[in-house]
């Protein structure tokens, strides 16, 4: 009788908890907004209002070959005429005083390499609307280069690879940085148009290797509407269409991947001495431009 009793007891209870599951409210996921990094040298090159543009006479360029790159602001505009930061805002990156005026902090930065995902949120950020542009401030880009090297009679024309730590943002603190093998401290703000270059070439077993660091003459910001709808000098905040208008309701159930697709065809450019296509750092050729050649955002289906 004693186990009888327990049985029927266990019976009930198992009996409650069932009908208890099947009555409670599935757990629902909220919808997420995921944005992935595109850097594609094959989209269009364009100049600082959109239009397209070739490499200025005197210059030459190449297309780098990214390996990871770090945004600081991410907003969404529903028009050509939406002032910027009068969007909807989903993300901004750290930023701090410590090198006096306000920059970015680039030891806190988000840096991902090509072809991954940024970031991922809940899509309840992105306030309902309907949405045609997208804002975002690139702040740093590190990328391999294709360069020569002369000094004969142990190097004539010896062709090596570069690592390029290139800054665009608005004003960059640095305490220190990896460029790719080496560290240098910086402990400083740097403004926009800041890169330090790692290279390095082995010969019959041996290696020469340098750390160079230097200032970009300028740095193209692409905004196809600066006419009626500009952004700050120096503020790197590049601006795209979407492929399509994307329209939020506030009641998405299903997340959205947001691909922001750069444009990096010839976007590294430098002033010729030697006129032959190759960056020759020896000969005096320094670095003229290395920002963006286009912003070109799409929802991935």
């Amino acid at each position: 009788m004693k186990y009888a009793s327990i049985l029927l007891a266990l019976i009930v209870c198992i009996q409650c908890n069932k009908e208890k599951e099947e009555n409670e409210e599935p757990v629902v996921a909220p919808a997420q907004l995921q944005i992935d990094l595109e850097f594609d040298s094959s989209l269009p090159r364009h100049g600082n209002f959109g239009e397209p543009v070739s490499v200025a006479p005197g210059n030459a360029a190449q297309n780098p070959r990214m390996n990871a790159a770090s945004l600081h602001y991410i907003e969404f505009a529903q028009d050509s005429l939406t002032p910027l930061t009068t969007g909807s805002i989903v993300y901004t990156g750290e930023e701090t005083s410590v090198g006096g005026a306000r920059a970015i902090e680039f030891d806190k930065a988000i840096v991902k390499p090509n072809n991954s995902r940024f970031v991922t949120m809940d899509l309840s950020k992105l306030a309902p609307g309907t949405y045609n542009w997208l804002r975002v401030s690139l702040s740093y880009q590190n990328y391999e280069i294709d360069m020569v090297y002369n000094n004969p009679p142990l190097f004539v024309n010896a062709p090596f690879t570069g690592t390029i730590a290139s800054f665009v943002g608005y004003n960059n603190y640095i305490s220190s940085l990896t460029i790719k093998d080496s560290t240098i401290q910086v402990n400083g703000n740097k403004l926009q148009g800041y890169w330090a270059l790692e290279s390095s070439i082995s010969v019959g077993g041996t290696s020469y290797g340098t750390v160079t660091q230097g200032d970009s003459s300028q740095v193209t910001v692409v905004n196809p509407i600066s006419t009626t709808s500009p952004v700050p000098a120096g503020s790197c905040v590049v601006t795209g269409k979407l492929a399509s208008p994307l329209v939020i309701t506030g009641n998405e159930t299903n997340s959205i991947n947001l691909v922001l697709a750069f444009s990096i065809n010839n976007s590294f450019e430098w002033k010729e001495v030697n006129v032959d296509g190759k960056f020759e750092p020896t000969a005096g050729e320094t670095v003229e431009d290395m920002g963006l050649r286009g912003l070109h955002p799409y929802v991935r289906n």
